[in-house]
């Protein structure tokens, strides 16, 4: 077997894993509101996201996929190196996830992967093989790592004034309700939770979608950027085992440590975090589950009793948010070094 199919092979690999900590990392973010408002227990939380987070890559269309696949310029790079880069960007993200579930915090798994393919893109063959985008902000135009950036940072704000006027809306309409309106919220949470975990998985699944297209690409296996079925399925089946497996840590700092989550609290953050997910996947923005979840519970939490918000718990999660992507990014850049020294030298 030569070098390169033994690369491709690897990094595909690579690719599935990183899909399965995505996964893993994010289970907390779809099933903390569930769990905290007592709609489901842990068990039908695990079986209906499941459920539905597989179909989401299967039936949510390719358009984020396409946008994570072309971020990155290396069509005139050797293949060897060109899979180096992706394995070591890829090598990146899954080791800030693994870091962040450690310790409990609710980082993004988006914010991990474009830090790490940025990092082994740079140190590797430059700056000028990734597709920044500010010419083409100027004439108008949304791409590349300007289009990736404008969805992870404006997403947190939608999710957060969305959230808000949610939470009042609902208020509103139970205004006159009595104690035993939350058997009918906690009810209502088995579609609103199937709908975020839909969401979460048109979106996050399709990066791991593109990159894995990318690799085939790069490799000479496919002849054009398309997405093959198998990918689907692969990606699709890799989130899903990576839900079910539920990075646990992260659901007491989501689901209590932000705001005390109630049924109207969770059905309204569900709805939010959903809404905006789909959206995003329908217009190709990658965006992270992380930063729309806590924001929404953040603006519910604003609209009903702003004194409430445990604001300092935010604070910290924000600088997580912030550190993400540089720190993805040295973690890919030394792993870059070490298949750099494995190979006997820049491939």
């Amino acid at each position: 077997m030569d070098t390169l199919l033994t690369l491709a092979i690897a990094t595909v690999v690579i690719v599935l894993v990183f899909d399965y900590t995505n996964g893993f990392h994010d289970a907390a973010n779809i099933v903390a509101t569930v769990i905290a408002s007592r709609a489901m227990t842990p068990a039908q939380a695990v079986i209906i996201v499941g459920v539905f987070e597989f179909l989401g890559p299967l039936l949510g269309g390719t358009a984020v996929a396409n946008t994570i696949g072309k971020f990155v310029a290396l069509d005139g790079v050797a293949p060897l190196l060109s899979l180096s880069i992706l394995l070591c960007g890829l090598i990146g993200a899954i080791v800030w996830n693994l870091g962040t579930w450690y310790f409990g915090i609710p980082s993004s798994s988006s914010h991990a992967l474009v830090g790490g393919l940025i990092g082994a893109v740079v140190v590797s063959v430059g700056s000028e093989h990734v597709v920044w985008g500010f010419a083409e902000l100027a004439e108008g135009h949304l791409t590349g790592i300007v289009k990736v950036l404008a969805a992870l940072l404006l997403s947190p704000l939608i999710g957060f004034w969305a959230g808000f006027v949610t939470h009042r809306l609902l208020t509103t309409a139970l205004l006159a309700a009595n104690p035993a309106a939350n058997s009918r919220l906690r009810a209502a949470q088995f579609v609103t939770a199937a709908g975020l975990a839909f969401s979460h998985g048109a979106n996050d699944a399709q990066k791991s979608m593109g990159i894995l297209t990318l690799v085939l690409l790069l490799g000479g296996f496919i002849p054009s950027f398309e997405v093959p079925f198998w990918v689907m399925l692969a990606c699709a089946s890799s989130i899903t085992l990576g839900i079910m497996s539920g990075g646990w840590r992260i659901v007491r700092t989501l689901g209590f440590a932000i705001y005390r989550v109630r049924p109207i609290h969770a059905l309204g953050s569900q709805l939010t975090s959903a809404a905006v997910i789909l959206a995003a996947s329908l217009g190709g923005a990658p965006v992270s589950t992380t930063h729309v979840v806590a924001t929404s519970i953040m603006g519910i939490g604003a609209s009903e009793r702003p004194r409430a918000v445990r604001w300092s718990k935010a604070k910290d999660i924000a600088l997580t948010w912030l550190i993400t992507i540089p720190g993805a990014a040295l973690v890919a850049i030394q792993a870059y070094a070490l298949v750099n020294l494995f190979l006997g030298g820049k491939p």
